[in-house]
């Protein structure tokens, strides 16, 4: 395991927070622009506050997938699935570094997904993008918990992407076409304690280091000594900040390539868990923002992007190989 960098305390914190109240109010709008400007160009993350999600409901999320992860085993596997699927997930069916190219041990997790269930007609979309989610009769409350931050997290993730194409001089409306019929993920992550999984491999994770696919991710996160890193060109990997009020915010391969590759896929690792702490158990909701499953996304041209040798990408192809990057076994 590579460690974080030590402190320094003249050191530039890359992730700055900002007050989403401050947008809907008009205040500061300058500042506000400057901040997720250099933010996402620098680390791909953002802090947010003022994001107007309920923190009970967050418990409520956490409490009731807790009480699905207490399951046993023979319980869970009747709700398990592979990737992309409805469901659980259990330890063993993912390494996210492996989309960085090199094999890497499968992450220490085990996840429960749901999706949009907003089928368009075409089962060749609809068996990949929109399969039904499913419940599980042991803990009713968990549907109810989640369908109520799903409707928070689709308000919340439009308002972010309205944001990020106002910081680059697009109309606020941009995304709107594209997210007719949005193909998100929602993950609840759980990261089992050392007491539980025993020492990791060499090079494993509970989250290997990678980018995420879509648009803007939203992670409401438990702070922990094998929590969130995130890796910068001037820094190399550090913790994460973390500020209870706020949700995290990275953004992904998509929204990268929209900005010409003006703004970097924040890329992260979860660390394993470590022996000062052989008991941490932590759990993290995780929203992946998507687009259509047919959107074309066409990259922002030099001077507001990067880069102008890249042409435009549809959304489901792009994102599928990555997923497929990811998957552990068939």
């Amino acid at each position: 395991m590579d460690a974080a960098d030590a402190a320094d305390p003249d050191d530039h914190e890359p992730i700055r927070t900002v007050d989403l109240a401050r947008r809907r109010s008009h205040e500061g709008p300058g500042q506000l622009v400057a901040d997720v400007d250099a933010s996402l160009r620098e680390a791909g993350f953002l802090q947010v506050t003022g994001h107007g999600v309920d923190p009970g409901l967050r418990a409520e999320v956490r409490r009731t997938a807790r009480e699905f992860f207490a399951l046993s085993k023979p319980v869970k596997e009747r709700y398990a699935v592979r990737i992309g699927g409805r469901g659980w997930l259990p330890p063993g069916v993912e390494a996210n570094g492996n989309v960085e190219g090199e094999p890497t041990p499968p992450d220490l997790k085990e996840s429960f997904a749901v999706g949009a269930d907003t089928p368009v007609g075409d089962p060749a979309v609809d068996d990949v993008w929109f399969p039904p989610n499913v419940w599980p009769a042991e803990v009713p409350a968990l549907g109810d918990a989640v369908r109520e931050y799903a409707a928070h997290m689709s308000r919340l993730t439009g308002e972010l992407l309205a944001l990020c194409a106002c910081v680059l001089g697009q109309p606020a409306t941009t995304f709107d076409p594209l997210t007719r019929n949005p193909t998100w993920t929602f993950n609840i992550n759980r990261y089992p304690p050392l007491t539980e999984v025993g020492e990791p491999a060499p090079g494993q994770f509970r989250i290997g280091a990678h980018a995420d696919f879509g648009t803007v991710t939203v992670l409401d996160r438990e702070p922990g000594a094998g929590g969130l890193q995130v890796h910068t060109d001037e820094r190399g990997w550090r913790d994460a900040p973390y500020d209870p009020q706020a949700l995290t915010v990275n953004i992904g391969d998509l929204l990268a390539h929209w900005t010409g590759l003006r703004w970097r896929s924040g890329r992260h690792r979860v660390l394993p868990p470590q022996p000062g702490s052989p008991t941490e158990e932590l759990v993290s909701l995780v929203w992946f923002a998507e687009l259509d499953h047919d959107a074309l996304v066409t990259p922002l041209a030099p001077p507001v992007g990067a880069r102008a040798d890249l042409g435009p990408v549809v959304s489901a192809p792009f994102l599928k190989e990555r997923l497929d990057a990811i998957s552990v076994g068939g």
